[in-house]
């Protein structure tokens, strides 16, 4: 067993200040039954703790390190902005170029906000819809996650479609009343509550393809599904790409699947591995935003010259190099690779894969929903995450999280992984 002598230190001290020990929740590793490592460098494919272990990282600070840790160019990019100045409250030339880079890859994106995080770009697309239609109703599926503001924060309760009850403490109830909750890839339960109820919704959030219920993808069908059902009903449909943004294809998930919606959310890969998120669409829609319109979002560091460094330095490269032939061939290998190894061992299990990111479920599957992902065999996967991190592999401490490929994972790496694979069953 790996000594982590260090990190178990500092967990403990850090447990005094910090709620947990932790400044979000699954950094705990509560769920795996097991203390947090601290992390003290990353390179490459490779993060390192405070105790001096290596590890091959499939987590990239969930998502966001598509070119791995530390990429030369992008803290090349840091470090000339860092040195002009951190923040200045202004417009800046690079947010302008920012702009440009996005509207030019994501196909439904004409003008663009750059604001601080994916939970404010979720928060202020559901405001900026409730604006343009003058509807108050929202309706997101069961398992997807769109940040932690309250009116997101609600969970499905019985039935095909319902109004649903606070996820958290310290939410009102009356905030989520106006959400309505159904499964995810149940178009008919989508139909059927616009047709109860017409003229009602503001919106339909969704992540095109889940990834905060673990990996799940669309059934066929499922997207443009909804966006017919939208624009009947006078809907925006706003697809939540902060995880799917420029990792499944230079346009997203809407240009891997072919469907355009009315608002993308995006977050982790155009901040370049620094804190950013933005929403955008159509001019149409857009201008319904201050200072042009009566729908107010503001930021003090919205636009914020490094994480536009970063973030400008990422888009380059990714428009530059199409790494995403490189990373399906990537992944497909890592997949396959324990496919067949848990098919040898006899192991039950589900992967679900799309693009780069997949989740391994100790389940028979199919998992298709939250609903099903929830079968899944928790107590397997916290023996399985606790060898693998022994063997060297650092994944999500959670079974409904993904493994994210990056660039950097090279040929050992994916064998040393298989390797730790056939050690931990």
């Amino acid at each position: 067993m790996k000594n982590n002598s260090t990190s178990e230190a500092l967990f403990e001290k850090a447990q005094a200040v910090i709620p947990g020990g932790v400044n979000s929740p699954v950094r705990a590793f509560k769920s795996v039954g097991l203390p947090p490592r601290f992390i003290q460098s990353g390179s490459g494919s490779k993060i390192r703790d405070v105790d001096g272990n290596e590890f091959i990282d499939f987590v990239g600070s969930w998502g966001p390190l598509i070119l791995g840790h530390a990429h030369p160019e992008i803290v090349d990019a840091l470090s000339d902005a860092m040195r002009k100045g951190t923040s200045f409250g202004a417009p800046t030339r690079q947010e302008l170029e920012m702009a440009q880079t996005i509207a030019d890859m994501v196909p439904s994106i004409e003008k663009v906000r750059l604001v601080n995080s994916g939970t404010e770009a979720a928060m202020s697309a559901i405001r900026l819809a409730r604006g343009v239609t003058g509807r108050e109703k929202i309706l997101k599926f069961s398992g997807c996650y769109h940040g932690h503001s309250d009116g997101l924060l609600a969970r499905a309760g019985s039935g095909a479609a319902t109004l649903s009850v606070p996820d958290s403490q310290g939410v009102p109830r009356n905030v989520v009343q106006q959400t309505v909750v159904v499964p995810f890839n149940d178009l008919q339960a989508v139909r059927s509550e616009i047709e109860d109820n017409p003229n009602r919704l503001a919106a339909i959030i969704v992540e095109p393809v889940a990834g905060n219920m673990g990996v799940v993808p669309p059934n066929p069908g499922f997207l443009e599904g909804l966006r017919k059902l939208c624009t009947r009903d006078g809907a925006l449909l706003i697809f939540d790409e902060v995880i799917t943004g420029f990792r499944l294809a230079p346009g997203g998930a809407q240009e891997y699947y072919g469907v355009t919606p009315d608002i993308t959310c995006l977050g982790k890969i155009i901040g370049g591995g620094l804190p950013v998120g933005a929403f955008g669409g159509s001019s149409d829609i857009m201008d319904h935003l201050a200072p042009v319109g009566g729908v107010y979002q503001a930021g003090t560091l919205s636009g914020n010259p490094l994480a536009v460094a970063a973030g400008l330095a990422m888009l380059k490269i990714l428009k530059r190099d199409n790494p995403y032939p490189e990373l399906e061939a990537k992944a497909s290998r890592l997949t396959d690779g324990l496919k067949q190894i848990l098919d040898e061992k006899k192991v039950v299990h589900t992967i679900n894969r799309v693009g780069s990111m997949f989740s391994l479920f100790f389940h028979p599957g199919p998992i298709t929903c939250y609903e099903e992902a929830l079968g899944a065999d928790r107590t397997e996967f916290s023996r399985f995450f606790a060898s693998m991190l022994d063997n060297g592999v650092y994944l999500a401490p959670s079974a409904f999280e993904a493994w994210f490929v990056n660039v950097t994972h090279s040929d050992a790496d994916i064998d040393a992984t298989l390797d730790a694979v056939r050690g931990s069953i």
